[in-house]
């Protein structure tokens, strides 16, 4: 059993560890011209929210590109208004990951490892160095990944395992789970691969799975908060309304949880769990989206009456 938990955390910190530094090295290699992006096109909310999809994408991370608005909003570059969209867009982004993620590119890894260390090896410039860490962290996240899949496949025979994940079909359970997983370990990302790979195992249900993946959608939403510390009530705002979302998203899919079982099952007909937790992500923070994108300036209007801004003496 030791051996089962070292493996599962091992491949754990690989994935952590490659999340981390790809978001990192990705930052850095577009970080300027993402800024520019996001202060050059967002001038309504809809482009605010394609903004955010398309930046969230590129970065793999929701937390980095909605930290990255606050820091602008902190900063007067963009409005809180401008930033809701983006909040909202990169919800959707996020997705991608959890997409690429049922593919099961595990059993790829060697050869994104193999490329990215050639490729670091003979760099001579930094355009192709950064390239080669990103292929090579994509290679880490794929073997973190696969580890932990492998580590996980004896828990089958595992009757306490099994009761105790049994308990996650209990939507709020699952959420709770999720939840506290999530804020543990500080990425969603990580909390909804790990949904879908018990999921493939056949260790949690889907059910189960998609109340894991409601209550990670709340858990991230931690280090947002953070970045609002000593911020302006503009930034503060900002990471209020992505609780605020994020919340109320969660309640409706909890109170319509079977019923949004149903439509992922009728959506993902014929596709593997692992596929259908995945879509249920996706279908999930588009839902959300489409509800409360037209709320915008609802929301900017009970934000601002609630923190509205110091006056300057």
């Amino acid at each position: 059993m030791s051996e089962i938990i070292l493996s599962i955390i091992a491949g754990l910190v690989l994935f952590l560890f490659a999340v981390s530094n790809l978001s990192e090295t990705l930052k850095s290699a577009i970080g300027d011209n993402a800024n520019s992006w996001i202060k050059k096109y967002t001038f309504n909310s809809f482009s605010s929210l394609l903004v955010g999809i398309v930046v969230t994408t590129l970065l793999d991370s929701s937390s980095a590109v909605i930290i990255i608005a606050i820091v602008l909003v902190n900063s007067k570059i963009l409005t809180f208004k401008q930033a809701m969209g983006i909040v909202l867009g990169a919800n959707i982004g996020t997705t991608v990951s959890s997409q690429i993620i049922a593919m099961d590119v595990g059993k790829y890894s060697p050869i994104f490892l193999l490329i990215g260390f050639i490729l670091l090896f003979v760099a001579k410039t930094e355009k192709l160095s950064n390239i080669g860490k990103v292929i090579l962290y994509f290679g880490v996240l794929f073997f973190g990944l696969f580890t932990m899949e492998n580590a996980v496949e004896p828990l089958k025979d595992e009757a306490f395992f099994s009761e105790w994940m049994k308990k996650t079909e209990n939507p709020l359970i699952g959420a709770i789970v999720g939840m506290i997983v999530t804020l543990v370990i500080q990425s969603s990302s990580a909390t909804v691969g790990m949904a879908i790979i018990l999921s493939k195992k056949g260790l949690i249900s889907l059910t189960g799975g998609i109340a894991v993946m409601l209550g990670a959608e709340l858990g991230t939403c931690s280090d947002t908060l953070l970045a609002t510390i000593k911020g302006s009530r503009q930034a503060l705002k900002t990471g209020l309304f992505h609780v605020t979302f994020n919340l109320l998203s969660i309640i409706i899919g909890l109170v319509l949880f079977y019923p949004f079982v149903k439509l992922v099952k009728i959506i993902s007909y014929g596709a593997s769990v692992e596929r259908t937790v995945a879509n249920a992500h996706m279908i999930f923070n588009i839902l959300g989206v489409l509800v409360f994108f037209w709320t915008i300036p609802f929301f900017e209007k009970i934000l601002n009456k609630l923190l509205p801004d110091k006056i300057v003496t």
